[in-house]
């Protein structure tokens, strides 16, 4: 539904239906953003599953919802309960960090995330270095989503976990069907990750049968804890490789779609481009403005009401859906100046949502500013006339998938 008919039905229907996501192009905000957030920021919509559910669209309003625990994402895989899409992975492993805490595997997990572990950064920018080097060697144009952000993203995630940077093409094409929204469940989708869980799990064989001086990565830490620990005695190996191919997944993902995405705003905007190369000690807060722009999180963040709560001036039923619109958040003028505006010097007293908010702040965060970081300095420095070799309107942005992402993203130097 347009904007154009949104208005025309204002008068007839004061919270208007209209379906859920909007637009999958990544580099253009949805027109029906400002709409929302001025006329309806907490808005009635349908989603991909028929589904009714609570769009809310304003930072202030956003920001409520992520941080109270009456509305839980946990529950949101419930069986019976709306949905915005069909689920492709187990319900059990939706809440992935509830589990990791009440498995006692969080010391574990959050020391894998540090991105200050050593020697990290060093390992992180001689890859993209490397990576860069084949480009180049094959010449342009080139596809920088296939040749730079997902392997350097996979690159991060191996490294994290402790498996070898050679099996990733092999994990990434699992998340193609893993992260995919579809109307109804279908039966390979299972298959499909429990073939990560297997390969994780021997993964983790690998690591109990080295010294424990040679283990490397979560996996590593994870032996370590399967030999000594009486507390995780009771885990399987199965639920060890659980966890790993829930971060693998939601981490190399996200890291690559907002690369991907954050190059291209530097594309359409090269003299952003010559200003990190000439300032790179100012990359850190050009990533977070970036976060902050990113329009990669394409169909809301997803929440179960488990009360009443009032939200606005909407009373949100116990039972219903809740989804918050980043775009609709990151870019609300009550919150942001000239939020319209890629401003790489940008200083906020707010906090942007790309991390979500709340217990379900994205505990990676660090991490991946960090990637970013060392990716973007890399490419600025080593290809300062990058430049995107098609027209943007020529993209071909993939539908049916939970991260906005252009299926190639050609550039030259």
């Amino acid at each position: 539904m347009s904007v154009e008919q949104l208005e025309g039905r204002e008068s007839r229907e004061p919270r208007p239906l209209l379906d859920f996501p909007l637009s999958r192009r990544g580099d253009v905000l949805p027109e029906e953003c400002a709409w929302l957030r001025e006329k309806a920021p907490v808005a009635r919509v349908r989603t991909l599953t028929g589904d009714p559910a609570w769009l809310v669209s304003s930072y202030a309003l956003a920001r409520q919802v992520l941080e109270d625990e009456r509305f839980s994402l946990k529950d949101t895989a419930n069986a019976g309960v709306p949905r915005q899409y069909a689920l492709t992975i187990p319900p059990e492993v939706v809440n992935n960090m509830g589990n990791i805490n009440s498995a006692g595997l969080r010391n574990a997990v959050m020391k894998a995330l540090n991105p200050r572990q050593k020697g990290l950064r060093d390992l992180l920018r001689a890859k993209a270095g490397e990576l860069i080097d084949q480009i180049v060697a094959e010449g342009g144009p080139a596809d920088l989503r296939a040749g730079f952000a997902d392997p350097f993203s996979a690159a991060l995630h191996c490294q994290v976990l402790g498996v070898p940077f050679e099996d990733w093409r092999r994990l990434m094409s699992g998340l193609d069907v893993a992260f995919m929204t579809a109307r109804e469940p279908f039966a390979d989708s299972a298959l499909n990750w429990y073939k990560d869980v297997g390969y994780f799990a021997e993964r983790l064989g690998v690591q109990l049968a080295l010294a424990p001086e040679e283990r490397t990565g979560l996996l590593g830490g994870f032996a370590g804890l399967k030999e000594a620990d009486p507390e995780s005695a009771h885990l399987s190996d199965d639920m060890f490789a659980t966890v790993a191919v829930s971060l693998f997944g939601a981490g190399a993902v996200s890291t690559s779609a907002f690369l991907t995405l954050a190059v291209l705003a530097l594309l359409q905007r090269p003299e952003l481009i010559g200003h990190l190369r000439e300032h790179p000690e100012r990359m850190g807060r050009a990533v977070d403005e970036l976060l902050r722009w990113n329009l990669s999180v394409g169909d809301g963040l997803p929440r179960l009401a488990l009360a009443d709560v009032r939200v606005g001036d909407v009373l949100v039923k116990e039972g219903e859906l809740v989804l918050v619109l980043l775009e609709g958040a990151n870019f609300d003028p009550a919150a942001f100046d000239r939020p319209d505006e890629l401003d790489l010097e940008r200083e906020s007293p707010n906090a942007h949502l790309a991390f979500g908010a709340g217990r379900h702040f994205c505990p990676a965060s660090a991490l991946g500013r960090a990637h970013a970081e060392i990716a973007l300095e890399v490419l600025v420095e080593r290809l300062p006339g990058l430049r995107l070799a098609v027209p943007a309107e020529n993209l071909v942005w993939r539908t049916g998938f939970i991260k906005r992402l252009p299926e190639r993203l050609p550039v030259a130097w």
